[in-house]
Formats: C-alpha cells, sequence, structure tokens
C-alpha cells in the first residue's frame, strides 16, 4: 500500500508540472528531439519547387501527371529516465532533498515525452539494478514512474554508474533519448558512458546542492559521506579551508563537464536552490539551434 503522503506528492508534482509542460516544455521537447526518420504519408500532384527525387514514377506514368510522394517525420522516440537513488540523493540543505527535485524533472520530461506520443521508461539504480519499468505510453505510466521514483526504497546506499549505463545497453535495443540523472559522486564510469553515448543520445543531469559547492563560516562542523558513512570534522571558521573546499569542487565539476563535452554527451546542472526552468529551457534552445546548422 503506497502511504497517503506519496501519493500526495505525486499529484503536487502532476499539477506543478502540467503547466509547464503545456506552456513550455511541450513544444520545445518536439523540436529538439526528432522522430527516427520518414515514413510515406500520400502521393500528391507535382507542384514547382518539389524535389524531383520524390516523383513516385509509377503513378506520374499511369496519369500521365507528375505526382510526388510526401513523407511525414516518424514521430514516436524511446525516452529512457535513468535515476540514481544512492544515500547522496537523500542530502538537501534548501527546500528539497536532491531525490525530489530528481523526481520533479523526471515528471516534466515524462510529461513532454507522453505528450508528444513518446514512450517513456524507467531505470533506477544504486550500485545495482534496483528497478526496471520498461517504456511505454499513457499519463497512468507516468505517474507509476512518478510513484517509483518517490516511493522506492534502495536496498543499497552507493552509486555504480557502470552498473546502469551497461543494463540500459542490454535492456534497450533501440537508439533511445536517455537523460541520466545523478550527481556523479563517483568514479571510473568513462568509458561506460562513452560506450553507451554511442548507442543512444545521452543527456546528463547533474543535481547539485549548494553547500556541495561551498560552505558557510559556521564553526566547527561533521561531515558524513551518505553513502559511505564515513565522518570528518571541518573548522568552516578556517577561510583556507573553505577556499579549499570550494576549489576542489568547481574542479570535479569542470573536469565532468570537460569530459561530457568531449565525447559529446550534453550536459544540463540542476542546483536545489534555485529554479530548473531556466537550465532546462536553455538546454532546450542550445540543441535546437545546433540541429539547424
Amino acid at each position: 500500500m503506497i502511504p497517503k503522503e506519496i501519493l500526495k506528492k505525486v499529484k503536487r508534482i502532476e499539477i506543478a508540472t502540467r503547466g509547464l509542460v503545456n506552456e513550455v516544455f511541450s513544444g520545445e521537447y518536439h523540436s529538439v528531439f526528432k522522430g527516427r526518420g520518414m515514413e510515406f504519408a500520400e502521393v500528391r500532384e507535382y507542384q514547382i519547387g518539389d524535389d524531383i527525387r520524390n516523383i513516385d514514377w509509377n503513378v506520374t506514368a499511369r496519369s500521365e501527371h507528375p505526382y510526388v510522394k510526401v513523407f511525414d517525420e516518424e514521430r514516436e522516440l524511446t525516452v529512457m529516465l535513468i535515476v540514481d537513488v544512492s544515500s547522496s540523493g537523500n542530502f538537501g540543505t534548501t527546500s528539497q532533498m536532491k531525490g525530489e527535485v530528481a523526481a520533479e524533472l523526471c515528471a516534466v520530461l515524462a510529461f513532454s515525452a507522453i505528450k508528444n506520443n513518446d514512450k517513456v521508461g524507467l531505470v533506477i539504480f544504486s550500485d545495482k539494478i534496483e528497478k526496471f519499468i520498461p517504456p511505454r505510453k499513457g499519463k497512468k505510466h507516468v505517474l507509476r514512474v512518478i510513484r517509483e521514483i518517490l516511493y522506492f526504497k534502495p536496498e543499497d546506499s552507493r552509486t555504480d554508474l557502470n552498473v546502469a549505463l551497461e543494463y540500459l545497453s542490454r535492456v534497450i535495443k533501440r537508439r533511445s533519448i536517455v537523460f541520466l540523472i545523478s550527481d556523479f559522486l563517483t568514479e571510473e564510469y568513462e568509458k561506460s558512458l562513452q560506450i553507451a553515448n554511442k548507442k543512444h543520445d545521452i543527456i546528463a543531469i547533474d543535481i547539485i546542492d549548494p553547500r556541495e559547492v561551498e560552505i558557510p563560516s559556521v564553526g566547527l562542523l561533521e561531515l558524513e559521506d551518505a553513502e559511505t558513512g564515513e565522518t570528518i570534522m571541518v573548522d568552516t571558521s578556517n577561510p583556507e579551508v573553505r577556499s579549499s573546499f570550494f576549489s576542489q569542487s568547481k574542479e570535479e565539476r569542470e573536469t565532468r563537464e570537460k569530459f561530457f563535452k568531449s565525447i559529446g554527451v550534453d550536459n544540463i546542472n540542476i542546483y536545489t536552490d534555485k529554479s530548473y526552468v531556466e537550465p532546462i529551457t536553455k538546454f532546450f534552445r542550445m540543441r535546437a539551434k545546433r540541429l539547424a546548422f
């Protein structure tokens, strides 16, 4: 039995994201993610400006007038949401945990997909595959996806992106749009990501809490690694400690972004203390502009 508070959260997310999908993201999504190709729609008489390569010679010969084949975009796509549910997702120093932001993002992306008649699937992972929901269409299916992300209790606390990426390649044979949603607090996944991106169109969404970037001066502070349980005591009143923390965080993020760019993986940084609307919209528009050239 799913707790009432989870059902309320799902409803709240549906209501919160529905307007965004209808007014902003649905059209942006459609312009960016094209269908698999073109499928034959009909034959009509040739008009000046038509591509002569599309002339249907059989119909033209029978009618003694030139006719051309008309094609429509074959629209249906598969969108896979690959969501990290390791313990670091339970961290949050603003109004939302990283995991809650991830769930809302998934809702926006999933509703945008089904509004464009695409299928949506889900892989939930930690350092193993925790849950797989095959791609399907429909609002009920998307609501189930959101429920699973919010309600699911992972068995393990650590992160292994290799497990998720290798599983994706095994179970999803058709080229898909893949949103990889994580905080990427793990190592040695580069080769697996590079291989998976050759088969699929992968977009890496990095969920970041502001305290993972910069820590305030609050005196002695005990920091715990959510995935390993290890703790360290940090004197945040020391400017050098705060500066070192900031520099290390910045360097790790820049190194990650540089790697994503080098293998052709688009990257979106989402901060828990800021709206995700602007970075997602910026991503869609950047992709649309790139496709225009």
